[in-house]
Parts: structure tokens; sequence; C-alpha cells
């Protein structure tokens, strides 16, 4: 339609992220994530993580999550943990938009779906 092959959704809403996704500090509504779509097709997905403990537990209350279930995760931020985030790369959807495959299977060295669970 806009004749680009490449593009980035950025800012999704707070309440389809992970509760684990930084605010955007402009309007908490939404979040500082994105998505990379290539030919339609979504090839990444990233975001900025949460590093202060207290916006970390104040996110699981309003996830409903148990803080106790991860007490482990949250107790690691205690000790000083940097503004980070990242993105993760689906390899197979890349190999097969670059290659034209038919199919996502046909990409990956041991494929799974709902009717095939072993190689």
């Amino acid at each position: 339609k806009y004749g680009i092959d490449l593009f980035t959704v950025l800012g999704y809403p707070k309440q389809i992220r992970p509760f684990y996704t930084m605010e955007d500090p402009n309007d908490a509504r939404y979040t500082c994530s994105f998505d990379i779509f290539l030919r339609g097709q979504e090839i990444a997905s990233g975001a900025q993580r949460v590093h202060e403990p207290e916006v970390l537990r104040q996110r699981l209350k309003e996830a409903n999550v148990s803080e106790a279930s991860l007490r482990d995760y949250v107790a690691s931020f205690e000790w000083g943990t940097p503004p980070h985030g990242g993105a993760g790369f689906g390899m197979e959807r890349l190999v097969m938009l670059f290659t034209g495959a038919g199919n996502i299977r046909e990409c990956s060295m041991f494929p799974r779906d709902p009717k095939r669970l072993t190689p």
C-alpha cells in the first residue's frame, strides 16, 4: 500500500505487553516497545525493560501476578540494574521471507505445531 517492505510499529498499549515492559514516560497508557515487520510479516519484537524494583512490584500488582512466584527475579533488581532492553528476531521467519518458502516449517530444523511434537 505504501510502497515499502520494512516498517516499525512503536509504543504498544500497556495492557497488551508483558508486565516487565517499561511504560512510555510521556503517556503511561503505552510502552517503550516495538515490532519490526518485513513484507507484512513480524520479524522482531522488543522493548525497554523495567529496571527499578519498586516499579516492577507495582507492575506485578497491576498485572495481578504474584510477587512470590517471581521473588528471585524481583530480588535481582535490588542490587542495581542499569536501564536495558532488547529484541528477539525470528530467524525462521527471515529465512522464509528471503527464500520464498511456502511454510515456516520448511525453514526450521525441527518444526513443531499441534500435529507434530517430535522430529
